[in-house]
Parts: structure tokens; sequence; C-alpha cells
């Protein structure tokens, strides 16, 4: 997928989050993982990215899936500890 294309799946994903679905999940699914599939408007949560990304394969197996983590900007947060 051309990167073009590929922010333009991000921005839809993200922006169907931010519309539609962070009133329903963050509520109850704080720090879950959802993965959207932009052009369904479908959501499918897990507690894991595999887990959620999984259930979204196996529903649109030719489509890609957005995942991020409820409630955050991020999917993955990465810490470093500094001595």
């Amino acid at each position: 997928m051309p990167e073009a294309d590929f922010e333009a799946f991000v921005q839809r994903a993200e922006e169907l989050y931010d519309t539609r679905l962070r009133s329903i999940l963050e509520p109850d699914h704080a720090n879950e993982v959802v993965a959207i599939e932009p052009d369904s408007g479908d959501y499918f949560l897990g507690k894991t990215i595999s887990e959620a990304i999984g259930a979204a394969r196996r529903s649109y197996p030719d489509r890609l899936a957005h995942a991020m983590r409820v409630g955050h900007k991020a999917a993955l947060h990465f810490g470093m500890r500094v001595q």
C-alpha cells in the first residue's frame, strides 16, 4: 500500500474511533486493544493486538484493520528505565 493510501487508511480508522467508538468503548474497555476495519466501520476487541487483529482477519481476511489501545493514542507503550 502506498504511503499516502496508508495514511488515509489510518486517518479513517482514527476518525471512526474519535467520532463513534470512543464513547462506546472507553467506559468499559479501557486498555484493551481495538482493531478497526474502516471500510465497514466494524471493530474487534482483544486483550492483545494479536487477539484484536485476529478477530478482524477472521471476519475480513482480505482487508487491513488498524489497531489501537482503547483510551490511548498508541497501541503500544514503551518504557525505558534511566539509571
